[in-house]
C-alpha cells in the first residue's frame, strides 16, 4: 500500500519560512498521490496565500489557545500531522503537540525537531527550549502506537550569516568561530528541507520512529572565514569566542536569545554531522551549501 494512505488526508502545522518551504514542494507531490494537504493557521489566509492557490486547504485553529484535547480531537481525522510551528510559539508548545499527536491515535507524527542532534547535545546546556525537545524525544519513545519521524537539519543557512548571530559580519569582514575554528556546524536552507522532508515523507520503505539526518552543509569555523574571505575578495579580521568567555556574556544577560544560541554552538557537541551520513547524501539530492549560499546572497545585495 503506497504512504501516506491516500484515503486519509495530511496535516501541516504553521506557515512561517519552514511551513512554506515545505508546501512548496509537498502540495505537487501530495496532488500527484491523490492525497489532500491541510494547512492548520490562526486567521483565514488572503486568497492569495501561496497554499490556497497551490491546493491546500486552510483549517483554523489557534495552537497556543486551543486545549489539548481540542488538537486531539483535530488530529484524529489525519494520516500523518507534520509540525512546522518552532520556537516562536513559546514554551510548552512542542510537548503540547506531541501530546495531542499521541492522544488523536494519529497514524504518523512529524514533530517540529528541525535543528540539532538534541540526543546527542544532551541536558544542562545554556539554551532552555533545547530541554523541551528532549521531553518530546522521550514522549515519542515511551510509547509505540504512532509511528514518528524527526527531521535533524542542523541550522538554517541563513542564520549562520544573520548579523545578530555575530559570527559572520559581511559588512565589517569578520567572521567568529564559536568555541574554536575546528568546531564545525551543519546548516540546511529552509528550501532544501522542504524538498527533503517531502522525500521523506513519501519515502519507501516508510521511515518510522527513527532520526533522519539532514544536510545542505557541514562545516568547520575555519572553512567558514575561507569561504566568506573568498566570497568578499579581500581580506577577513578572524576571532574567536571561547566557551568560558560566551559562558561569561551570557550570565551578564541570562534571557538573552543569541547569546544563548552562541553559548550552545560553541559547546559544539550535538551541532554537527558528517554530510555524508545524511539521507540527501545517501540518496544522491543535491543541496545548497554555505559557499552556494552565500554566493546567491551576494549576487541578490549587488
Amino acid at each position: 500500500m503506497p504512504h501516506p494512505d491516500p484515503r486519509t488526508p495530511m496535516l501541516v502545522i504553521g506557515t512561517g519560512e519552514l511551513g512554506q518551504a515545505l508546501l512548496h514542494a509537498l502540495l505537487p507531490r501530495a496532488a500527484e498521490a491523490s492525497v489532500r494537504i491541510d494547512v492548520l493557521v490562526r486567521s483565514e489566509p488572503g486568497r492569495d496565500a501561496a497554499f490556497v492557490r497551490s491546493g491546500g486547504r486552510p483549517v483554523l485553529c489557534d495552537v497556543a489557545a486551543a486545549s489539548g484535547a481540542e488538537l486531539a480531537e483535530l488530529f484524529s481525522r489525519y494520516d500523518t500531522v507534520v509540525s512546522c510551528l518552532g520556537f516562536a510559539a513559546g514554551s510548552g508548545t512542542q510537548l503540547k503537540l506531541a501530546r495531542a499527536a499521541l492522544a488523536s491515535g494519529v497514524r504518523r507524527y512529524f514533530p517540529w525537531q528541525f535543528g540539532a542532534d538534541y540526543d546527542a547535545l544532551g541536558r544542562g546546556g545554556p539554551q532552555p527550549l533545547f530541554e523541551e525537545q528532549l521531553d518530546v524525544r522521550d514522549l515519542l519513545r515511551g510509547q509505540s502506537a504512532t509511528r514518528w519521524i524527526i527531521v535533524s537539519v542542523g541550522m538554517f543557512t541563513s542564520f549562520l550569516f544573520e548579523p545578530s548571530f555575530g559570527v559572520v559580519d559581511l559588512e565589517g569582514g569578520v567572521v567568529r568561530a564559536l568555541g574554536s575554528w575546528d568546531n564545525a556546524v551543519t546548516v540546511t536552507t529552509p528550501d532544501d528541507i522542504g524538498r527533503l522532508t517531502t522525500e521523506i515523507i513519501f519515502a519507501e520503505p516508510e521511515f518510522a520512529d527513527e532520526v533522519v539526518h539532514l544536510a545542505g552543509d557541514t562545516i568547520t569555523y575555519a572553512r567558514l572565514a575561507d569561504v566568506v574571505e573568498q566570497a568578499l575578495g579581500r581580506p577577513i579580521r578572524r576571532e574567536v569566542l571561547t566557551v568560558p568567555d560566551l559562558m561569561a556574556d551570557l550570565a551578564q544577560s541570562p534571557d538573552d536569545v543569541m547569546r544563548r544560541y552562541r553559548a550552545v554552538f560553541a559547546i559544539g557537541r550535538g551541532m554537527w554531522w558528517h554530510k555524508d551520513a545524511t539521507f540527501n547524501a545517501r540518496r544522491g539530492i543535491p543541496a545548497t551549501d554555505a559557499a552556494g549560499w552565500l554566493q546567491a546572497h551576494l549576487g541578490r545585495s549587488a
